[in-house]
């Protein structure tokens, strides 16, 4: 990856006018990057499995003077032809997609892999990279219809792949790298662009079933990173297409 620029100034509405789908849209970076969105000038579409808490959001972002939508879709479960139902409903009922935002994520704990039920393995493998390829693949066509659109990887550290303990959740993440990789190389001509963000710590649910002796105070809560979801997704992020941005330029909102 390369070096860590600063991003151009951007409008005071940056995402106006564009439609946005963000995954995991009920959990914690999920709910704040699509506030942030919101607030940005998109039509935010909030995808998610927990139909209460997607409300809350709904509510929160209608607060804000924008009228979301909601998408409820258990990724666990879905296939391609869920994911391609989904892309045609977009495309029919809101006409355009300039952006996906792939928050969503599942994590049981830290497990033995000799120890982990096959099920959950399965459940992680899907949720983590499985359903957002095919989420991906499905939305591209209405993706390439947008002057210029994004695709956007939450990412956690690769190293976790190799550690002991983090089972599926930790190899995908060593996939959802290569993911981010592989489609930059074949997209980078195209009006879609791809890029990964890896936060840091942040205060959430997920990270508390790994580290549950942390004074959770110490870490900022996932609105920290929004403003760096919705540069990447902005025009502004052409600036670091291909790239997965690391913490410090994910607290910076894309800036060093």
């Amino acid at each position: 990856m390369s070096e860590f620029v600063a991003f151009p100034s951007v409008a005071p509405q940056p995402l106006k006018d564009r439609v946005i789908l963000v995954t995991g849209a009920h959990g914690g970076l999920g709910a704040e990057a699509a506030k942030a969105c919101a607030r940005a000038g998109a039509t935010v579409v909030l995808l998610g499995r927990k139909v209460p808490k997607l409300g809350r959001v709904y509510d929160a972002i209608k607060a804000i003077g924008a009228e979301p939508a909601l998408y409820p879709m258990d990724l666990a479960g879905a296939d391609p032809a869920d994911m391609e139902t989904l892309a045609d409903t977009l495309g029919r009922e809101l006409g355009r997609l300039d952006g996906v935002l792939h928050c969503a994520a599942d994590f049981a704990g830290l497990t033995p892999l000799e120890n982990t039920p096959p099920e959950q393995f399965a459940r992680q493998v899907q949720v983590n990279f499985t359903a957002r390829w095919f989420l991906t693949q499905a939305c591209l066509p209405l993706l390439r219809k947008a002057d210029d659109s994004a695709v956007v990887f939450v990412l956690d550290d690769p190293a976790r792949g190799g550690r002991a303990y983090w089972g599926a959740y930790g190899l995908t993440q060593l996939a959802g790298d290569g993911l981010v990789r592989m489609l930059h190389a074949e997209t980078e001509n195209s009006r879609v662009r791809v890029a990964g963000l890896r936060p840091g710590p942040m205060r959430t649910p997920l990270r508390s079933r790994a580290f549950v002796d942390e004074a959770m105070l110490r870490v900022p809560g996932p609105e920290a990173y929004a403003a760096a979801c919705v540069t990447l997704l902005a025009p502004a992020g052409a600036a670091h297409r291909g790239e997965v941005l690391g913490p410090e330029a994910a607290a910076a909102g894309g800036s060093p």
